[in-house]
């Protein structure tokens, strides 16, 4: 039962759904999610289901954020992941905490931009670093108000990269993204001509959390994997509801039967229903289990870990498996332009090609369920 305290943030993701269903097109032909979708997207709690509840945040259990990027993807993937971001607060817990109170002082709804690769060196001056260079992937930067680039981490961060945070003021957004799918990610380069940061505005991704409450025990980069994983989730389970829907009216342009009436249309249709939702149950019934680890524990297994990152992997391609069977079986009227498969087609390609979602993913659960060190760095 939806509590009077939920009601409102539901009623504003509802309305959510709606404005991006009205302007995904928008989003689609400008290549970013704009200014005031992203202050809807923060009415509705998603720039701060991350924020620490000491800084009046909701930090929301995993699942539960992950539920709701879900249900946006099946309406739109760009804007699912760009909304995905708002679980990038988790990072900032590594900031001191003087530096975290100073960020969240106007509130807690704080989107976060950034591209961490290509690394850049940094030079270190009277506790300074400073930032100079070029990064690319900064998926919904022209919507955040603090932004992040990648530095090298220094002597104390075991190899891990460090990121620098910046205000929009003092970055240069190139506009450059021209991709086949996830156009409206607004995912363009970064670049910065000489600012100096003082060291306590910067972090080690998915170093020690400076927050003592659970979802800053969760582990950080199967996170991050996780909220990019789940945008197919969306996307799959949108095109599966459209092939059954068309299925169910439409008659071929021949005149033969229609879709419905084709016991391969009906077969192929129930083996990717049962698909993609066992994909789903995996993916949710890990996350859920390592939460509740972490309340218990304080920390997630080495196990745990590396099934989040097989249930990420897994369900990244599931969704765009789903999505590849309903094209399939849609036919003729499938390749056009207009008909929204083609938009399934292109976004969940996309996200099946991220570096958190390869098959190398496979590789590193397998050498951790058999107590061996995987080859990938920082896979666990």
């Amino acid at each position: 039962m939806t509590t009077v305290a939920e009601a409102p943030a539901q009623d504003a993701l509802t309305t959510v759904l709606e404005l991006i269903d009205r302007r995904r097109e928008e989003f689609n032909t400008n290549r970013f999610v704009p200014k005031d979708v992203i202050d809807a997207f923060k009415a509705a709690g998603i720039y701060r289901a991350a924020t620490p509840l000491q800084f009046g945040g909701d930090a929301l259990p995993p699942a539960e954020f992950l539920r709701k990027i879900e249900l946006i993807s099946t309406v739109d993937a760009s804007s699912g992941w760009v909304a995905s971001f708002g679980s990038a607060l988790v990072y900032l817990a590594a900031l001191p905490v003087d530096t975290q109170a100073e960020l969240y002082k106007d509130g807690p709804d704080l989107a976060f931009a950034g591209g961490l690769f290509p690394v850049q060196k940094a030079p270190v001056k009277d506790g300074k670093f400073h930032i100079k260079g070029t990064w690319k992937f900064a998926s919904g930067c022209k919507g955040a108000d603090v932004l992040g680039v990648g530095i090298a981490g220094g002597e104390t961060a075991a190899g891990k990269p460090r990121t620098a945070l910046l205000r929009p003021d003092q970055v240069i957004i190139k506009d450059n993204w021209d991709v086949i799918g996830l156009h409206g990610t607004g995912s363009h380069d970064l670049v910065v001509n000489g600012v100096d940061v003082d060291q306590d505005w910067t972090f080690i991704r998915g170093g020690e959390p400076m927050i003592d409450e659970p979802l800053y025990h969760y582990p950080t980069i199967a996170y991050a994997a996780q909220v990019l994983a789940v945008v197919n989730l969306g996307v799959g389970r949108a095109a599966l509801d459209y092939a059954t829907q068309i299925g169910a009216g439409r008659t071929g342009i021949t005149g033969a039967p229609k879709l419905a009436d084709r016991a391969y249309y009906r077969i192929d249709l129930a083996k990717a229903e049962a698909e993609l939702r066992s994909a789903r149950a995996f993916f949710y019934e890990i996350t859920e289990e390592t939460y509740a680890t972490v309340v218990a524990n304080g920390q997630a297994t080495d196990s745990q870990k590396a099934l989040l990152r097989l249930a990420s992997t897994h369900v990244a391609k599931a969704g765009a498996q789903a999505v590849n069977t309903a094209y399939s079986l849609s036919g003729t009227a499938a390749i056009y332009d207009g008909n929204p498969l083609q938009r399934h087609l292109r976004d969940s390609a996309v996200v099946t090609q991220h570096a958190f979602l390869g098959d190398g993913m496979y590789d590193g659960t397998g050498s951790v369920l058999m107590g061996q060190p995987p080859v990938i760095p920082g896979f666990i």
